[in-house]
């Protein structure tokens, strides 16, 4: 199969099994963003008088019947193509003919895949601030739920001071919360438009209207200089990444205390048959594997960030072909956050707490007693805080 770059020297089977390796299979997600993005270049073409009606329209229907067969399943991104740019042209060309080998004009790969994962970005940020926000609300439901429920609350895994179902709860959520903000605001770096840096210099000799382009696109700025482009390849991945790895420590945590809470020893909460599993040797067992691997799961997401910051670590300047190992830790990352996401509500709206079991130590309302001391004697806490001191040693 001849491809995009190919000026007749034959390619070695092993080096397109290498360099491509699975970016074919992990463009599959990009597909429908990369046909948008290229019906937007080809009407910039047009616009700049670069390419015929007739072209356009052609080009803008058979990208569209490629999309829509493609949702369908009836073709995938094949490893004799790559990436799923070269394949879309490719099929683009077979289908409409001389028309579909001019939609190249004015881009490079290098821009156009970086223009599809910020589109799908701007789509995968808008479905983890939803998922983390409807966790946050299934941990009010919680709250609300067992707002008469005493917990102790723990310092040093010591218990310290009184709180509740709906105070713990509630801090979690609001930290989630704080979570979705911090995903939001990677948009800063993900909503500007890199087409028409081509491949890291712009398009000499072509007045490419970039602007244009990015109205077409609804991104919010054009990404400038040309030069930046290139520099900027792993920055919105990794900020992303580190803000999905706040997430999951957090959803971490949470599972952290939910297991703790229901071991027998405990015995605070117990966790619905339908989100349990059991064991293959002993009879009684019911096994919280839902939260361990939540709080397992946070290890991935250290490990994607680290990956993804390690593949631009003092790359030079321009395109290297690293950069195309950004996708796995990326799209990793983030299917697993939507997909702990999805778990958590469900499983978070099986937690029964037994406030029967609950039992709070003695001493836990010492800080309490302190501080009513100050306010009724008006002493300085140090001495009060003495004198509940040597009451709990009697």
């Amino acid at each position: 199969m001849s491809r995009l770059w190919d000026k007749g020297a034959p390619l070695d089977e092993r080096v397109l099994r290498y360099t491509a390796g699975e970016d074919h299979a992990l463009d599959e997600r990009l597909v429908r963003y990369d046909v948008r993005a290229s019906i937007a270049h080809a009407r910039m073409l047009h616009a700049q008088k670069l390419l015929a009606l007739a072209d356009l329209e052609a080009i803008s229907a058979g990208l569209n019947a490629l999309a829509a067969e493609h949702a369908r399943g009836e073709w995938r991104v094949e490893l004799t193509d790559e990436d799923g740019q070269s394949a879309l042209e490719r099929r683009l060309t077979e289908r409409i003919g001389a028309a579909g080998a001019r939609i190249h004009l004015g881009r490079s790969r290098n821009d156009q895949v970086l223009t599809a994962v910020r589109l799908y970005l701007r789509d995968a940020v808008a479905a983890l601030a939803d998922g983390v926000t409807q966790v946050a609300r299934a941990l009010d439901d919680l709250g609300a739920r067992e707002r008469a429920t005493a917990l102790p609350g723990y310092t040093h895994l010591q218990q310290a001071m009184p709180s509740s179902v709906a105070l713990w709860a509630g801090g979690f959520a609001a930290e989630l919360r704080d979570d979705a903000a911090g995903i939001s605001q990677v948009l800063r770096r993900i909503d500007q438009n890199p087409l028409g840096s081509a491949a890291g210099y712009g398009t000499p000799a072509l007045p490419i209207d970039r602007e244009l382009t990015r109205a077409t696109l609804e991104f919010a700025t054009v990404h400038a200089p040309v030069t930046a482009v290139q520099l900027s390849r792993g920055k919105a991945e990794s900020q992303l990444l580190f803000e999905i790895t706040l997430l999951m420590q957090d959803l971490g945590r949470f599972a952290a205390d939910v297991l703790l809470f229901a071991t027998s020893e405990f015995g605070f909460v117990t966790l619905g048959d339908a989100f349990t599993t059991g064991s293959s040797i002993m009879p009684q067992k019911r096994n919280p594997d839902v939260f361990e691997l939540i709080r397992g799961r946070t290890a991935t997401a250290h490990g994607c960030l680290v990956e993804a910051l390690a593949v631009f670590a003092k790359l030079p300047s321009g395109y290297h072909r690293d950069l195309q190992l950004l996708k796995f830790p990326l799209f990793r990352g983030i299917d697993l956050a939507l997909a702990t996401l999805a778990i958590m509500p469900p499983a978070v709206a099986t937690l029964t707490f037994h406030p029967e079991r609950i039992r709070l130590d003695d001493s836990i309302h010492a800080a309490e007693e302190a501080n009513r001391l100050v306010v009724a004697e008006g002493i300085p806490f140090r001495e009060a805080y003495r004198r509940v001191a040597a009451k709990l040693k009697r």
